[in-house]
C-alpha cells in the first residue's frame, strides 16, 4: 500500500512538473505583455489608404525572449509574422534580452540576480543557455535562423545594406512574393516578405570579452545598447547603481561594433554614458526605443540636448508605445513624442520603438500600427513626414551603419 501511494505522488508530481514547463512561461508572458483594452482612435479611410503604401521599420521588439512560434498567430503578446504583415511592416528589428534583475525599476538596480534565468530553464531552452549570456543571444538568432527557413520566403533576415534594398525590391514587386502552400483549408496567399534584423539589448552578453563581439557579428547581430537594467563594464546604466559613463572597455566597444558595422544604441544607458557615446561617435547613433523628457518626464528618456545630440550623429529617436516612454498607452502621446523630437531637430530624426513583447503594457499590437499613422495626421504630419517617420528615417540609419568600415 504504501509503495503503491509512493508511486501515485511520483506520477502527481511529474505531471504537476511536466504541466509548469507546459503552461508557465504563457502565463507569465500573458501577465507581462498586455493590451490594456482601452479604446483605439477611429481610423479614416484616408489613413488606411496611406497605410497601405508606407515602408514601416520598427526598431526594438523582444520577441525572440518568448517561447512562442514566431510564424503562427499567437493569443498572446504582441508580435508575430501574421501580425506584422497585417500591420504591413516590412522590416523589424528583433532585440536579444540576455538578462534582467529581480525587482527591476527604472531607478537603481544591481546585476546581482537574474529573471532570465527562469525563464530560459522553465521554456526548456538548450542547457547551454542556462548558465551563459552569449549562448542565449546565439540562441535567438538561431530561433530566427529557424522561423526564416520554415517561413517560405515571408520572413527573411537582414545582415547588409544590399539586402535591405533586394528586401526593399521584392516588396515592390507582388510578382515576386511567395504563395504559400494552402493549410488547414485557408485559401493560397501571396505576402510581401518581412525583413528582420537582429539587435542586443545590453552587452553583459560578451562576458566580459570583447572578442565575442565578432562572434555575435557572424552570428548576424547588427545593432547592439551597451547596456540595458544594470551596469557592466563597459557603461553605466539609467537604471544602474552608479549610473557612469563609458569605460576604456566601452569605447573599444563602440569603435569595434563602428568597425564591425552594427549600430550603436544608446537606449537605457546613463546620460553620461549617453554623452560620451555621442562625443566619440562616427557613425549615426539610435536610440532604439524610448521617449522624450519634454513629453513625459521618466529618467529613461532623452533630454533635448540629447536630442540634438543623436541628431547631430545623423541618428533616430525610436518612440515608443507604452506608458514609461510617452506617460500613456493611446498612439496620440506616441505622435506628440515625435511631434516634439520634429519640430527640436528636424522630421528625419524620428522613428518607430514600439518595445513590443518587452513586458510592457500597450493599446494595440503591431497588426493595428494604422493607429499610430491615424494619430500622425490628426497631429498635422504630411505624407512626406509620415513616410519618413514609419520607416523611411530607420532605413536610412540602418543602411550606414550595418556597412563595414
Amino acid at each position: 500500500m504504501k509503495k503503491t501511494v509512493l508511486i501515485i505522488a511520483g506520477l502527481v508530481l511529474l505531471i504537476g512538473i511536466a504541466g509548469f514547463f507546459q503552461f508557465a512561461p504563457g502565463i507569465a508572458e500573458r501577465s507581462m505583455n498586455q493590451i490594456d483594452g482601452e479604446p483605439l482612435i477611429e481610423v479614416s479611410e484616408e489613413a488606411k489608404a496611406l497605410h497601405k503604401t508606407l515602408t514601416i521599420v520598427d526598431l526594438h521588439s523582444d520577441t525572440l525572449l518568448w517561447n512562442r512560434n514566431l510564424l503562427a498567430r499567437a493569443d498572446r503578446g504582441h508580435m508575430d509574422l501574421p501580425r506584422l504583415e497585417e500591420g504591413n511592416v516590412a522590416l523589424q528589428v528583433f532585440s536579444s534580452v540576455t538578462k534582467t534583475p529581480k525587482g527591476q525599476n527604472y531607478d537603481s538596480n544591481d546585476a546581482d540576480s537574474d529573471n532570465i534565468t527562469t525563464l530560459v530553464i522553465a521554456q526548456l531552452q538548450p542547457t547551454r543557455t542556462w548558465t551563459s549570456l552569449l549562448e542565449r543571444s546565439l540562441w535567438h538568432a538561431e530561433k530566427l535562423d529557424r522561423a526564416a527557413a520554415k517561413s517560405d520566403g515571408e520572413l527573411v533576415e537582414m545582415t547588409s545594406a544590399e539586402e535591405i534594398d533586394q528586401l526593399l525590391a521584392v516588396r515592390a514587386d507582388k510578382s515576386r512574393w511567395p504563395v504559400l502552400k494552402p493549410k488547414f483549408n485557408t485559401p493560397l496567399r501571396g505576402q510581401p516578405p518581412v525583413g528582420a534584423l537582429l539587435s542586443i539589448e545590453g552587452l553583459q552578453n560578451l562576458e566580459g570579452d570583447l572578442a565575442n563581439l565578432d562572434k555575435l557579428h557572424e552570428a548576424g547581430f547588427r545593432m547592439a545598447s551597451l547596456t540595458h537594467f544594470f551596469d557592466t563594464d563597459l557603461a553605466g546604466s539609467m537604471h544602474g547603481v552608479e549610473k557612469g559613463g563609458l569605460t576604456d572597455k566601452g569605447r573599444k566597444a563602440v569603435r569595434r561594433m563602428e568597425e564591425l558595422g552594427m549600430v550603436v544604441d544608446i537606449a537605457h544607458c546613463s546620460h553620461a554614458c549617453v554623452a560620451d557615446i555621442l562625443s566619440m561617435s562616427r557613425r549615426p547613433v539610435v536610440s532604439s526605443h524610448g521617449g522624450v523628457q519634454a513629453t513625459c518626464k521618466v529618467n529613461r528618456n532623452l533630454t533635448d540636448e540629447e536630442i540634438r545630440g543623436v541628431a547631430k550623429t545623423g541618428g533616430v529617436v525610436g518612440i515608443g508605445y507604452w506608458d514609461g516612454a510617452v506617460c500613456g498607452t493611446s498612439p496620440r502621446d506616441t505622435a506628440r513624442a515625435m511631434k516634439h523630437v520634429r519640430d527640436l531637430v528636424g522630421i528625419e530624426h524620428v522613428a518607430l520603438g514600439s518595445d513590443y513583447d518587452g513586458a510592457v503594457t500597450v493599446r494595440f499590437d503591431t497588426s493595428q500600427l494604422v493607429q499610430v499613422t491615424q494619430a500622425l495626421l490628426d497631429e498635422g504630419f504630411t505624407e512626406e513626414e509620415i513616410r519618413a517617420v514609419m520607416g523611411g528615417n530607420a532605413l536610412r540609419v540602418l543602411r550606414a551603419g550595418i556597412v563595414p568600415q
